[in-house]
């Protein structure tokens, strides 16, 4: 994509967009929540869809001219529904947080109660968090993972859902390496009287599949967003059974939002619709493979990562035992100095700050998508020991360096 006409409106703008589509083909993207979506889902973002509004829902929207709307926002549910085996779907939030704000309004009062996982244990901001929106309306409660095994403290979480009776408790996390016992976690909402809320935004894409269980069917309500694991438009997606889809609908508009963003549903149309070719199960299951080889190949070069391992798109990595002067800040920013782009991020029994935490957040989304294949990805989990081990060294830096280039050469990603 060139940017010649942005560049004739307005060149600095153009400028801007060329470097950042520079950035991305010449680093290596190993952030979680991060993926590269087709040229397709690229040019239906950018559409004449941007033009319109569209405020309602297909055959009830309160503007006229909404007839192409209504066809792609129904081609986005019923690829949905077919991809996720859901009832009922949403796709009109603009993010995951958005999906989760739909469902707290639909069924939850101010100074209702949630349970949901600790931020530092693997769980997200909109999930209760106090510098968030559910954190300052609603009363939370947390459960934990188990700090020796790095796993969710299952036993835990239902003595606190006696002890607590929340009216939701939240499962799905964003730091979480292993595989969900959504059944176990629907049981005991059912026996305090709880909704459950099951938030898939990272392994949106893994379920889809059947690369990682399914929580559809089985929770109440299930969340997610439509650009990690899944390569499709930025935004968020609401499943539930039939029963709720009339307050669901209601919270999300006209509850919490305004006008859909009609361009970016056309892209989660094509994105859905590109995850239902049998292309996308083998990406998913090369994901899940690349995420292994890579933990395993940092465990090789004295790792610790939490939980030993892991089932899906992530590994996350302890420094505590064997880099304990090092902070997760510090690996991120030496990483990204020579090309390699993941996050700092905390990790369970946390002992520094979120801003400067202990751990280092390692996805394979991205990578995965450019052809990256097991071997591929133990020589990045290589280059990664290199620069944590060596954080000041110049010589080490440039020679690695000049390795991503080398690897971002061979796995192309946009012309």
């Amino acid at each position: 994509m060139s940017y010649e006409t942005v560049r004739a409106a307005d060149p600095a703008v153009a400028d801007a967009l060329a470097a950042e589509r520079d950035r991305q083909n010449d680093t290596l993207a190993m952030i979680a929540s991060e993926n590269h979506v087709s040229e397709a889902v690229l040019e239906a973002q950018s559409s004449e869809l941007t033009n319109k509004y569209a405020e309602g829902y297909a055959g009830e929207r309160y503007y006229g001219g909404c007839e192409h709307a209504d066809e792609i926002e129904n081609l986005a549910i019923e690829r949905a529904k077919k991809l996720w085996g859901a009832d009922h779907v949403n796709v009109q939030p603009h993010a995951g947080t958005q999906a989760n704000m739909g469902v707290y309004l639909a069924m939850l009062e101010p100074g209702d109660k949630i349970l949901s996982l600790e931020l530092n244990h693997g769980g997200h901001l909109s999930h209760g968090h106090p510098a968030n929106f559910t954190g300052q309306t609603y009363d939370v409660e947390q459960y934990y993972v188990d700090e020796d095994t790095g796993y969710i403290d299952y036993d835990g979480l239902e003595e606190t859902a006696h002890e607590f009776e929340p009216d939701i408790i939240v499962s799905g996390y964003s730091a979480y390496p292993r595989d969900v016992e959504w059944e176990r976690i629907q049981e005991v909402a059912e026996a305090v009287d709880a909704y459950h809320l099951a938030d898939i935004a990272h392994i949106t894409g893994l379920v889809g599949t059947g690369v990682h269980s399914s929580p559809v069917g089985i929770a109440d309500f299930v969340t997610g967003s439509t650009h990690k694991t899944i390569r499709a438009g930025r935004g968020g997606i609401i499943m539930c059974d039939e029963e709720y889809a009339d307050d669901i609908d209601s919270a999300v508009f006209p509850g919490s939002q305004g006008g859909p963003l009609m361009h970016n549903i056309a892209g989660k149309a094509v994105g859905f619709g590109e995850a239902l070719e049998p292309e996308f199960e083998e990406y998913t299951k090369q994901v899940v493979d690349n995420a292994s080889a890579l933990g395993e190949q940092l465990q090789e070069h004295g790792f610790s990562l939490v939980s030993g391992g892991t089932d899906n798109h992530l590994v996350l990595v302890d420094l505590r035992e064997s880099h304990p002067e090092t902070t997760g800040k510090e690996a991120e920013e030496a990483l990204e100095d020579v090309g390699i782009v993941l996050n700092a991020n905390t990790v369970p029994g946390e002992t520094r700050s979120a801003f400067n935490p202990s751990g280092i957040r390692i996805g394979t989304p991205a990578l995965t998508t450019r052809g990256f294949e097991e071997e591929a990805i133990r020589e990045v989990a290589d280059l990664i020991t290199r620069i944590v081990n060596n954080l000041a060294d110049e010589d080490v830096k440039s020679d690695v360096s000049d390795r991503v280039d080398e690897l971002t050469n061979e796995f192309t990603l946009y012309e």
